[in-house]
């Protein structure tokens, strides 16, 4: 996920060097890249399959998406980049620790 916002004019072409630039990432990689506009009421979508690469948009009539706060670039599983999608505010989305065991009893 890009966390600053991205001029709406951007193709493919233009996300595509974001993505290998800005962020140092490979967009080839099997990964989704979320992207947005200064409004928030945008969201672009980026991802290679095989053979070309998927560009989504996704605009909002009335409200706005909810945007995170975090680092310049902010990595989301499949099920929060659905609430982001839903319009739920990822920063009060907060789940249970993460628990490891080494043993039963």
């Amino acid at each position: 996920m890009h966390r600053e916002p991205v001029d709406g004019r951007k193709a493919i072409n233009g996300l595509a060097l974001l993505v290998e630039h800005a962020l140092g990432l490979n967009p080839f990689e099997p990964a989704i890249y979320v992207f947005s506009n200064r409004r928030r009421d945008r969201i672009k979508l980026l991802l290679w399959d095989r053979t070309g690469f998927w560009l989504m948009i996704k605009r909002l009539e009335a409200d706005r998406f909810r945007w995170p706060k975090e680092a310049a670039v902010v990595t989301l599983t499949v099920e929060q980049l659905h609430w982001l999608l839903a319009g739920i505010d990822l920063a009060a989305m907060r789940p249970h620790p993460t628990r490891n065991y080494t043993h039963v009893g």
